[in-house]
């Protein structure tokens, strides 16, 4: 299990254990770092043993001259469950900059997702995008020159949206760090790995894998693999959580000891650093002569992590019917609307199908929820149209989507085996209750294709002679009956 590739052809991630025959481990093999586990916790981590103060967070002097410096998420009345917030204690502070300035508009990118705005467009179609190009050898672009935005709604400035982006970069980030004060950050590689420095120490995250940076924290990305792309779920006015288990009661899904925080880890580089911020959707830049990096110690809950998409722990119906996809949710972000998430992050990852009665494809299906899905690796038989890795695939609420007519009357006539299904795939979903509009980027790209309609000319109603009599007879019993007994001025609703 040296590879990034060793890990795509495991079923589950319990394979790595032998059945016992070596001692588990944590991490992937090829990932550098070592980490704390769990989900919403208070962690603490200092570089140098004996730097965290306790007892109180901020002491009139910090042991080495340390500065300390509260990041704080929530409104400082929140609830204490809902409470987020880190201190950290650095070399200098973050106020330690040289001031604000404009950075050009990235054409490609969008954060106004209403439909006053010109550039974005509405469409019930079923869109595609075929894989997007990475940079060209001759153009040197890193993950914030990289961004692309695909869909989203609502506006940042609200604290009410959502929106989808894709990155492809060339180059690792040089000097150079980023801050995303609009929102949560979920990102998805699909090619190439990241090597992620943050305030709170380093993260290593690969395809297969997932990353939260959450609003407001500094991180910069190298590219150890060379060339990267991959997807993003941004969320506006909400964080991240682990979704309700309801009767499914303690455990299942993705468990709360699988999410990975770094530990702490800090550099002292007394060189010109850029730091970019993304306020508003518009890019903003700030010089400082120090790496922003040079945090010793730090304790809190609101942190970066990272998770293993091959921990998934899968469930289903073990005796007939589909269940709905919610059961493939690991993070949820909740909207204003108690009954609707602002956002969801599943996967469809290699599991068991041993359901009777019921054939294997998804059933016919329309939905309130706006749905844009990736495919990370392998392939996935899900889709309407041909579906590859790092493309992009997109249905509106309540569009009606499904396998094509051969597709289905094979699966119908077959008994459903036990099976193994999406061995060596993983493929994502962002889904939301939130209506969404598509960028110019997105709309005029020449790697959008629409859902081929004519896949569904031959379906056809198997009996439909049958059912034409059997209408006959319905009008003539019970619409025929219905309107003799009318009398003048009344009428059936």
């Amino acid at each position: 299990m040296a590879t990034t590739e060793d890990y795509q052809s495991i079923f589950h991630w319990a394979e790595t254990q032998k059945d016992g025959d070596i001692p588990s481990f944590k991490t992937r093999k090829n990932d550098p770092y070592t980490y704390q586990s769990g989900f919403g916790n208070t962690f603490e981590s200092e570089a140098i043993p004996g730097t965290l103060p306790y007892g109180q967070s901020n002491p009139r002097k910090v042991r080495f001259g340390l500065y300390a410096e509260q990041m704080t998420a929530t409104a400082f009345v929140a609830p204490r469950a809902h409470n987020k917030n880190a201190y950290l204690y650095r070399v200098r502070p973050a106020v330690a900059h040289q001031g604000f300035t404009d950075m050009p508009d990235n054409k490609d990118t969008e954060s106004c997702f209403l439909p006053l705005n010109p550039k974005i467009h509405v469409s019930p179609t079923q869109l595609a995008w075929l894989p997007f190009e990475l940079p060209k050898d001759t153009e040197k672009v890193d993950f914030i020159d990289g961004l692309k935005t695909l869909a989203g709604s609502g506006d940042p400035t609200l604290r009410d949206g959502i929106a989808t982006h894709v990155y492809c970069a060339n180059t690792s980030m040089n000097k150079r760090a980023f801050v995303n004060s609009d929102g949560d950050f979920l990102i998805v590689p699909q090619q190439g790995a990241l090597d992620i420095q943050t305030e709170f120490g380093p993260l290593y995250v690969q395809p297969g894998e997932i990353v939260v940076i959450q609003r407001g924290q500094r991180f910069r990305i190298d590219l150890p693999d060379g060339p990267s792309r991959g997807y993003i779920l941004e969320v506006w006015g909400s964080n991240f959580d682990l979704p309700e288990l309801g009767p499914l009661g303690a455990n299942g899904l993705a468990n709360k000891r699988d999410f990975l925080t770094p530990m702490a880890a800090f550099e002292i580089i007394e060189e010109q650093w850029n730091v970019v911020y993304k306020l508003g959707g518009k890019f903003f830049q700030s010089v400082q002569q120090h790496s922003p990096f040079d945090v010793v110690a730090w304790h809190g809950n609101y942190v970066p992590y990272k998770y293993d998409l091959t921990k998934f722990v899968n469930v289903g119906s073990i005796s007939v019917d589909h269940i709905d996809p919610s059961i493939f949710c690991v993070l949820t972000a909740p909207s204003r609307d108690p009954t609707a998430p602002l956002a969801d992050f599943l996967i469809f990852s290699p599991r068991w199908d041993v359901a009777s009665q019921t054939y294997r494809p998804p059933y016919y299906h329309r939905n309130s929820a706006s749905e844009l899905m990736g495919l990370i690796y392998g392939n996935y038989g899900g889709r309407s149209d041909s579906f590859q890795p790092g493309g992009v695939s997109f249905e509106s609420g309540f569009v009606p989507h499904g396998v094509s007519y051969p597709e289905w009357k094979k699966a119908s006539e077959t008994a459903p085996p036990e099976m193994k299904i999406s061995e060596g795939a993983i493929a994502i979903m962002f889904e939301s209750c939130r209506a969404f509009t598509i960028t110019d980027w997105a709309w005029n790209s020449e790697k959008k294709h629409e859902h081929d309609p004519t896949m569904w000319d031959d379906l056809v109603a198997p009996q439909l002679e049958l059912l034409k009599k059997l209408q006959v007879e319905h009008k003539r019993k019970y619409v025929g009956t219905a309107r003799k007994g009318l009398g003048s001025g009344e009428c059936v609703v």
